[in-house]
């Protein structure tokens, strides 16, 4: 089990230097979903100029204004103060579509949205979903200063090729930065708490103010929506791990945000942990495989199912868990080993379908039937 201090990259311009299954059907956004055209004329060229070239008019500044909460000290009660935060995003469509992350846009007023050749405009937030940190917000502006980009199959994407991510780092519009894939299938953590699956892990740089910008592959396909950093907890900027939230998700995502303004995710309602090596030589009866149960959270599907979490504390190599819960051992038929994989089946199916959990508990195999829910926005 690891802990990791995770930052989005939004990024305060008054300071700039400090800085779930899936309802609905997937579109191919590069084909012209969303009524889009692509402006990637980069697609077999490679270089990292053609990319640049190609793709740098399709990135766009995003600002708006957070109302942010200013914890009281011995001298001053708790307050707020109003925050003007920067970020990234990507023309999508014709229509004036542009994808970023929600934690941009998220309960922002006076949104605008400025363009390479010097125009910003002023825009509506379409939607946004925090269960995959993902926002669609609307421009009105001539066709002509729109450069839609083309999505990938994130499936494919594969460690050790190369990627370009385009933002605007502590301001500094349409920087580009370069780097490899360092990993693919991770989980990382939505504004909400639940987990975005299959993200995308890369070395290339990116800051505050990277939030919602692409990362491109060699042929200047979005595979990605920058969205988090690994911060090592010792520096607020970048230490070389980043995340991006796969194109796949993107593609599911967005045609529901733009037809209702929402995105509806399949939920189980429950925090498990991987069973490793160390855990397993402290801990008798543990399965061959699966999840331990950590948490679960009150009057979810989980709860009602009858999971239990493990209520004795142990630590194991600086590790805090608790044991003595449920192990889930497989999920829809599924065998489970990872919280990812745990992740991928409850994300495969919507909301009200029901599940069978295979599960461990104390020793003793037994199957429970789960109503999955919907996750809470």
């Amino acid at each position: 089990m690891t802990r990791r201090r995770i930052r989005g990259l939004s990024a305060s311009v008054a300071a700039a230097a400090l800085i779930g299954g899936i309802a609905g059907a997937a579109i191919a956004l590069s084909s012209g979903g969303s009524g889009g055209e692509t402006a990637n004329a980069a697609q077999d060229a490679g270089s990292a100029e053609a990319v640049y070239r190609s793709d740098a008019p399709g990135v766009v500044v995003i600002t708006a204004t957070q109302t942010q909460n200013v914890p009281g000290t011995l001298f001053t009660p708790p307050s707020t103060e109003q925050v003007r935060v920067l970020g990234s995003g990507i023309v999508i469509d014709r229509a004036g579509d542009i994808v970023t992350n929600q934690h941009v846009v998220d309960n922002g007023k006076g949104v605008t949205v400025g363009f390479s050749a010097g125009a910003t405009h002023a825009a509506k937030v379409l939607g946004t979903d925090a269960s995959t940190d993902l926002a669609v917000i609307r421009v009105k502006t001539p066709q002509s200063a729109l450069h839609p980009l083309s999505l990938a199959d994130s499936s494919r994407v594969e460690v050790g090729d190369t990627v370009y991510a385009i933002g605007n780092p502590f301001g500094l519009d349409r920087t580009m930065t370069a780097g490899i894939v360092s990993g693919v299938g991770r989980d990382i953590r939505a504004p909400n708490g639940l987990a975005i699956s299959k993200a995308i892990q890369t070395d290339a740089a990116i800051n505050h103010g990277n939030s919602g910008g692409p990362l491109l592959n060699d042929k200047g396909e979005v595979i990605g929506i920058n969205d988090q950093i690994e911060s090592g907890g010792t520096v607020d900027g970048n230490v070389g791990v980043g995340f991006a939230v796969p194109s796949n998700t993107v593609s599911t995502i967005v045609p529901q945000l733009i037809a209702t303004g929402h995105a509806l995710h399949a939920w189980l309602g429950v925090e498990v942990a991987t069973i490793d090596a160390g855990l397993r030589n402290v801990v008798r009866n543990l399965p061959a495989h699966g999840v331990l149960v950590v948490g679960v959270v009150k009057g979810s599907p989980a709860a009602r199912a009858g999971l239990k979490a493990g209520t004795k504390p142990i630590t194991v190599d600086g590790v805090s868990a608790l044991v003595g819960g449920d192990v889930i051992e497989s999920a829809a038929g599924t065998d489970i080993r990872s919280p990812a994989e745990l992740s991928d089946v409850v994300n495969a199916q919507r909301p009200g379908a029901e599940i069978t959990l295979d599960v461990s508990r104390n020793g003793q195999e037994r199957t429970l039937r789960v109503q999955l829910g919907t996750a809470p926005r």
